[in-house]
């Protein structure tokens, strides 16, 4: 008799954990809180390391497919100072070992990649309870209630799952984002347009910064980061978007103009991202049939670039060690959980790290450091 394994949360690695489950023969369901596929943006770039994202995808059979969409010259970088004075500029590296690709597409082919069924769109999570057993009774807001031998929390950030491993929560690390996007901007801000390069464009200061990605369709997706309290970005009506970008250029006043126009020169509202963290190096003791995976088991500043990329290995590695173990699913979830701390806790430590120096007195001096200059 097969597991009945109960995944919350459609991201790439709940996606990957049910799609190894399928190629080898083990049937998962995942439930959705979103309406359906396209219910929002899914974000920017990722690079896919060849060290855990690129490992998950061959698990999964999707390598060939992931090769097909990584974006040519998109792991190029660029360094500027706020004058807009070109500090650093690494073109894209032929073969790299962590090349980009857009996060909706690569969303996609794991869509693409299960059976229909196997995801149950508009299923909010609104309790989990233990049953004997080491059982689980979901209950959803439609009313919905499964029961599970193995419950999955690939829920993200403020998981509703991970309550039942550990009392931790995610901390605001003291910085925001707030993302902006322009279309065309060849046309509409040429010179905004050249300084970002071809990748991705790097300008910081002592508690502020913006990055830039380009994107394949020539659109410019810009990250404004300030440390800044909550309360204070919470008292911006981002409803408003030409009153909300001036006001966050405001705090880049000297800036050069190509550099302010991606924040004032954008399509539609500013999205506010706060970052928050997990404890570094979080861990719990087993909890009979649930576990966690990705930014429910160990959220990090994107500061190290590995949070997708873990999650994805996180998925592959959960689904392989179930098959391997499919009649023990208690050994098969500590394997899991025994080799996803050990490799998270390095990766939060190196975010935490990066994101303080990113940001610190001497910016930008520790990203020319960390290229190598």
């Amino acid at each position: 008799m097969q597991p009945q394994i109960t995944i919350i949360g459609a991201g790439l690695g709940g996606l990957m954990l049910a799609r190894v489950l399928h190629v080898h023969g083990i049937a998962a369901t995942i439930y959705e809180a979103e309406a359906g596929p396209d219910a929002r943006v899914q974000g920017g770039l990722l690079d896919i390391h060849e060290y855990n994202g690129q490992l998950a995808l061959k698990a999964g059979g999707l390598y060939e497919r992931f090769l097909e969409i990584v974006i040519p010259g998109a792991d190029a970088k660029r360094v500027v100072s706020t004058t807009g004075k070109v500090l650093l500029d690494r073109p894209d590296i032929v073969h790299s070992g962590r090349p980009e690709v857009d996060r909706g597409t690569l969303r996609r082919i794991l869509l693409d990649s299960l059976p229909p069924e196997s995801i149950r769109w508009g299923h909010k999570l609104a309790n989990a309870r233990t049953l004997g057993g080491g059982g689980h009774e979901v209950t959803f807001t439609n009313g919905a209630t499964v029961t599970s031998t193995v419950l999955v929390g690939a829920d993200g950030a403020w998981s509703r799952v991970r309550p039942l491993v550990t009392t931790a929560t995610p901390v605001y690390t003291g910085t925001s984002f707030v993302e902006v996007t322009m279309a065309d901007a060849e046309r509409r801000h040429p010179a905004s347009a050249e300084l970002a390069g071809n990748g991705t464009m790097i300008a910081t200061a002592p508690g502020q910064g913006i990055f830039t990605h380009r994107h394949g369709d020539g659109s410019l997706q810009t990250y404004v980061a300030l440390n800044r309290s909550e309360p204070w970005f919470k008292a911006i009506d981002f409803s408003a978007p030409a009153q909300a970008a001036a006001l966050l250029a405001r705090e880049f006043d000297g800036w050069a103009p190509a550099l302010t126009a991606l924040i004032t020169g954008g399509d539609g509202a500013p999205l506010l991202r706060p970052i928050h963290a997990l404890p570094v190096g979080l861990r719990w003791d087993r909890v009979p049939g649930v576990t966690v995976l990705g930014d429910a088991a160990h959220l990090m500043s994107p500061f190290a670039g590995e949070g997708a990329n873990l999650a994805l290995l996180d998925g592959a590695e959960l689904g392989q060690a179930i098959a391997a173990s499919p009649h023990d699913l208690e050994t098969a979830l500590a394997t899991y959980e025994t080799a996803m701390f050990a490799r998270s806790e390095p990766c939060a430590r190196e975010s935490a790290q990066n994101m303080a120096m990113f940001f610190d007195e001497q910016a930008p001096r520790g990203i020319l450091a960390l290229f190598g200059l």
